[in-house]
């Protein structure tokens, strides 16, 4: 048996959301600071600048899916395989990993235990897939761990114009199925938009959409009828998604 003081609040550090098995360590004071940093340090938390951990319970019931590299440790009886089948299923893999820009090696862990994920100054967004009628489209960079009853795959953009003038890219991660998706996002849950279509539509000037819901069309046009009066409006070309689902929208990330 394992006792720990990681879900206890302490002068540090406290729990500040849970979602199903998992739940947000922040650490609200960095006491382990030097003389040096210590102002910077200050004013940093004061700004909501804090390292968080994702801590995740298992309990024999399901297993949890990372992104490579970001254990920290593994207390308890757990257990880790990989989710490569064989050379050629490392291949496939290590080919969508370059698209999309993420690890081809999603490790898997099963077991009975506590999984401790590696410190980030990112914010943790906890996506249940029920409400995105089972699916989200994420920016590069932003998966961090998943339950293994969600299915990591490809999605290729519909129109070669979204891929090369939207700077969304023409392959982004989608994860599918039922469960919860832990994300790293550039800001906070309260800096980012909420927008839900019901057969409408959503322009946006710039990549700052960082997830929608797949079953969203995503074009990229003129803000005007004309290219002239596109450009004579200062606004050019727009992200344009159309249809029903959802959309965050981080509208103050830095470029």
């Amino acid at each position: 048996m394992i006792r720990t003081n990681l879900f206890q609040s302490t002068e540090a550090h406290r729990i500040v959301e849970s979602r199903g098995r998992y739940s947000i360590i922040e650490y609200e004071k960095d006491f382990s600071t030097t003389h040096e940093k210590a102002m910077s340090e200050y004013f940093a938390s004061a700004m909501n600048i804090r390292k968080r951990q994702v801590i995740a319970s298992l309990n024999n019931d399901g297993g949890v899916i990372l992104q490579a590299g970001v254990m920290q440790m593994m207390l308890g009886q757990l257990t880790v395989a990989t989710n490569i089948k064989g050379a050629g299923d490392f291949m496939k893999k290590l080919i969508g990993s370059k698209v999309v820009g993420e690890s081809a090696i999603k490790p898997r862990y099963t077991g009975s235990g506590i999984l401790v994920l590696e410190p980030t100054y990112k914010y943790i967004l906890f996506e249940d897939l029920a409400n995105w009628n089972g699916n989200i489209v994420i920016e590069d960079g932003l998966f961090l761990a998943c339950d293994d009853s969600v299915d990591l795959r490809i999605s290729a953009r519909t129109t070669l114009s979204s891929a090369a003038l939207g700077n969304e890219g023409l392959f982004n991660t989608m994860l599918t199925g039922q469960g919860v998706v832990v994300l790293e996002s550039p800001v906070p849950r309260s800096e980012l938009i909420v927008v839900d279509l019901d057969n409408d539509t959503v322009k946006i000037d710039g990549s700052m959409a960082i997830a929608w819901s797949n079953s969203l069309e995503f074009t990229v046009e003129k803000t005007t009828k004309t290219l002239v009066g596109s450009v004579a409006s200062g606004e050019g070309l727009v992200n344009v998604y159309r249809g029903n689902g959802r959309i965050l929208i981080a509208p103050v990330a830095a470029n």
